[in-house]
C-alpha cells in the first residue's frame, strides 16, 4: 500500500497519481463512507458490494423507503 498526502483545490479536485491515470479509463467510482471517501477505477468489479448490506424493504420501487433503510445501516 502506498500513502500520499494530496491537496484538495477550492473546487474539490484532487490530482490522481500518474500510475493511476495511465492505462485506465477516464472515470472513477467514488464511495462516500462516514469517515472517508473510497475511489476505484470505473472498470472495477463492484459485484462484491451487491450483498454487503441487508435492508428490510418491502417495496423496492419506493426509493425513499430504501434510502432510509440504507442510511440506518
Amino acid at each position: 500500500m502506498k500513502v500520499e498526502i494530496k491537496k484538495v483545490d477550492s473546487q474539490g479536485r484532487v490530482v490522481l497519481p500518474i500510475s493511476w491515470r495511465s492505462g485506465r479509463g477516464k472515470e472513477v467510482v467514488v464511495i462516500e463512507r462516514e469517515d472517508r471517501l473510497e475511489i476505484f477505477p470505473r472498470d472495477v468489479d463492484l459485484s462484491k458490494y451487491i450483498d454487503s448490506v441487508e435492508v428490510e424493504v418491502t417495496n423496492f420501487s419506493d426509493y425513499h423507503e430504501m434510502r432510509g433503510e440504507l442510511r440506518k445501516k
